[in-house]
């Protein structure tokens, strides 16, 4: 017995032991993943020591003695905390997911293997290899170098294990396409063109009545008085697309709009400049917060670069060295989404007797082809055919299910003009006068970006930056076009100086949040609600001097709009007659639009929205098409045209013979409210608070595992603001609760009698890495509209390092 005992215990103990061992072990291979943020480390390529002091928030100051060594630096930098981001990014845009995530994401890589993404990159790549590198090139390849030995010298990152995902040096290739991912994820068109065409085409134009399609040359903001009027839209020939082709378009839209990846996408922004003679500092003030998906890690990294003759506190984003937002003592610039049009999508004419061509103007013309083969982890290979029409490649081919008869192509700014994006970044970085800045971004071809750019010197600017195409007298790009006429036809681009633009306006502010803006001729468009653009102005225009960094911030957290109180004015009457929730009524009533935690009313308002969208759309397109249009901005500009005419044909149901009513629907509608939120939120009206039903979690791809979102993701907390208020906590329309998707990607104040000192914030946090204590550092403080310090004064930067690491040749 006592034998057996000394045997039990000592394997016991052995057990015991090993248990340690490999606690030990797995804590070691943990910490051999955290970034290096102290001591010195060997960088291969350098002329001279570079060195990088960290603040609190793991943000790296770095000094270099040349721009080379600087880039080289940021790039290792950079991809310490951010590796797995890059890999993700490169792999979306290349269509290459599949291959470490499995057959689920093949409909993505198939839809990003035909955008063509690759194909623009490498013939990009190819032609500047023709001419000796400027600057811009330099640095690039300097950052990517950077980049590379910090993954062939480093332990992979947990993510990599997890997926098996091979290590492969990144090249200016996967700069370009990862650029251009981040320009498609601009694009409404994929929802918004197929969705207004099948309202024309199979339901009417009658139909296209509550939708603002009409050209406002002053811009929203000066257009108020004219938003009630119903648009008159010029209706174009029925297209020819059958039910097979609006279900592959709709999946399209759908396949843009979920990646699936945790990789952020573009939404909105805003941004606005004060001049001196406006601030209590009397030098100019500058604020901006782009709105962009949130996600783990967060999408922008921030950084403070120095060297002889250059200074920038940036914000970067994956495989591009040069800042899209950032500041120094001299200048500092915000962008917004223009909102411009620039894709087409081409309906083309084919029939049997010409097998591999499409009819154009008369003339058959034959379809490029050639095949590509997608990896997919687990099972074999996938082979696509890639085929383009003269208009530009067929998106429709690689969909899943019945793709339809009809080829639809794409015409898209981003592949069809030079688009130096890199140098024009490069330059904007540097652009420390008016002039400076307006020569930088007229490089900005696509996307579209409404650059607001102040001075230490007392100048302020906005240049709406794009190459705006030429389209025909007549045609309403908001419609799939005909390839078989001209109306498809694109004979140049316009000139920068017809995009709108500012300069020093006389009234001493420029506002940007995604409204049509101001021009003199028509720039197609799916430009945001005016409201938000509206609050904001309201809010500069009520104190003509006295502005500061505090009154700033507290305008960029406004949670109010006029939006849901100007849905609400014409069907209070019929929901006043409603026997159940009166006080729900009244409360309804006396909203002013605000989104705090503790406010009932939003709650109210956002799920009785959704019920009259489902009440009256549901039963007139399918479930895909739905879908698309609920999540385009033209909704949003329908629906208080919707509420306010009694005599839409929205109004009645398809499906039965009585005529339905306004009034019937919104009784119906308010019903449904109060039963749903009575189910999910309990009998008691006190606690359905907008904190309960709207929170924001920042999710990782690897939180798309149930088991591992609690370890991966970060949230949920609950998040004041919504959906085209000015802190733009963005949720979709559904029912509640409702989940944040996009929303400020920053908050950034600079005044720049103190640029030094301007604030910040990063939703989640400066790391990508798990377990790393700037994983999700600022995520709370975000949540609750605080803001931090980004240092640049060298004395404060001092003062402020937590740590120092040098990187010697």
């Amino acid at each position: 017995m006592a034998a057996r005992t000394f045997r039990l215990r000592s394997l016991l103990w052995l057990l015991l032991g090993l248990l340690i061992l490999a606690l030990l072990a797995a804590g070691l291979h943990w910490r051999a993943k955290l970034p290096k943020r102290e001591g010195e480390l060997q960088l291969r390529g350098l002329s001279q020591a570079v060195s990088v002091r960290f603040d609190a928030w793991g943000v790296p100051h770095v000094e270099a003695q040349n721009e080379t060594d600087l880039y080289r630096a940021l790039g290792y930098l950079h991809a310490q905390d951010r590796l797995f981001q890059m890999e993700m990014a490169r792999r979306l845009a290349r269509g290459e997911l599949s291959e470490v995530l499995g057959e689920k994401l093949l409909p993505t890589d198939k839809l990003f293997r035909s955008l063509r993404l690759i194909d623009f990159a490498e013939a990009r790549v190819k032609a500047e290899s023709t001419r000796p590198p400027g600057p811009a090139q330099q640095a690039l390849l300097a950052y990517l170098d950077g980049v590379n030995q910090y993954q062939a010298s480093r332990p992979a990152p947990l993510e990599f294990e997890l997926l098996g995902i091979p290590k492969r040096d990144f090249t200016p290739v996967d700069t370009y396409a990862v650029a251009g991912y981040l320009a498609y994820s601009f694009a409404s068109a994929f929802r918004t063109e197929p969705a207004l065409t099948y309202v024309r085409d199979q339901l009417g134009p009658e139909y296209l009545k509550i939708f603002d399609l009409d050209w406002k040359p002053e811009g929203a903001l000066a257009a108020r008085a004219r938003l009630s009027a119903p648009a008159a839209s010029a209706v174009a020939a029925g297209s020819r697309l059958q039910p097979a082709d609006w279900q592959a378009l709709a999946r399209i839209g759908q396949l843009s709009d979920s990646l699936g990846t945790g990789l952020a996408q573009m939404e909105g922004s805003n941004a606005w400049a004060l001049a001196g003679s406006r601030t209590a500092s009397g030098k100019p003030l500058l604020a901006g917060d782009p709105h962009i998906g949130f996600s783990t890690p967060a999408v922008w990294w921030e950084a403070h670069l120095k060297a002889p003759g250059f200074e920038l506190y940036g914000h970067l984003q994956v495989l591009n060295p040069f800042a899209l937002i950032g500041h120094n003592q001299r200048f500092g610039w915000s962008l917004t989404m223009f909102q411009n049009d620039d894709i087409d999508l081409i309906a083309e004419k084919t029939d049997a007797a010409h097998p591999g061509q499409v009819l154009v103007k008369g003339a058959w013309l034959p379809l490029e082809s050639r095949e590509a083969r997608i990896k997919v982890k687990g099972r074999a290979d996938e082979v696509i055919q890639l085929r383009r029409s003269p208009h530009g490649p067929l998106v429709n081919d690689v969909v899943p299910g019945d793709t339809g008869r009809t080829p639809i192509a794409m015409w898209w700014t981003f592949l069809e003009s030079e688009n130096p994006l890199i140098e024009a970044f490069y330059q904007l970085n540097r652009a420390d006068t008016l002039a400076a800045a307006r020569t930088a971004v007229q490089g900005i071809h696509s996307p579209g970006l409404n650059v607001v750019w102040a001075n230490a010197a007392g100048d302020i600017g906005w240049w709406a930056s794009a190459r705006l195409p030429q389209r025909p007298a007549g045609v309403n790009p908001s419609f799939i076009l005909d390839g078989s006429t001209a109306e498809a036809d694109k004979p140049g681009f316009l000139p920068f100086s017809a995009n709108p633009q500012e300069e020093n306006p006389a009234r001493g502010y420029i506002v940007s949040a995604n409204h049509q803006p101001a021009s003199a001729e028509p720039v197609p468009g799916y430009y945001n609600l005016p409201d938000r653009g509206w609050r904001l102005e309201e809010g500069l225009k009520a104190s003509a001097t006295g502005w500061d960094m505090a009154r700033a911030q507290a305008l960029q957290l406004a949670d109010d709009t006029g939006y849901g109180p100007r849905i609400l004015a014409p069907l209070m009457p019929i929901l006043r007659q409603q026997k159940d929730g009166a006080e729900l009524v009244a409360l309804l009533a006396a909203w002013k639009g605000n989104h705090g935690l503790e406010d009932r009313a939003p709650v109210l308002f956002h799920q009785l929205e959704h019920q009259l969208i489902h009440a009256v759309l549901a039963d007139k397109m399918d479930e895909a098409m739905l879908d698309n249009l609920t999540r385009t901005r033209a909704l949003d500009h329908a629906l208080p045209r919707l509420v306010a005419d009694p005599d839409s044909p929205w109004w009645d149901r398809k499906a039965t013979p009585q005529r339905e009513t306004r009034e019937q629907i919104v009784a119906e509608a308010w019903a449904a409210t109060l039963q749903h939120l009575r189910r999910t939120f309990g009998e008691d009206a006190a606690q359905w608070t907008w904190g309960r039903a709207h929170s924001i979690t920042h999710k990782h791809p690897l939180g798309e595992v149930k088991a591992l979102a609690p370890l991966f993701n970060v949230g949920p907390f609950p998040a004041p603001g919504a959906h085209e208020v000015p802190n733009n906590l963005a949720q979709r329309s559904g029912d509640a609760p409702w989940s944040v998707v996009y929303g400020p990607s920053t908050r950034r104040v600079i005044d720049f009698a103190a640029p030094g000192r301007s604030q910040g914030i990063n939703p989640v946090g400066q790391s990508g890495v798990l377990g790393d204590r700037h994983y999700s550092d600022q995520a709370r403080d975000y949540v609750a509209g605080r803001a931090r310090a980004q240092w640049l004064d060298a004395a404060d930067v001092q003062a402020q390092a937590r740590s120092s690491l040098t990187f010697r040749p």
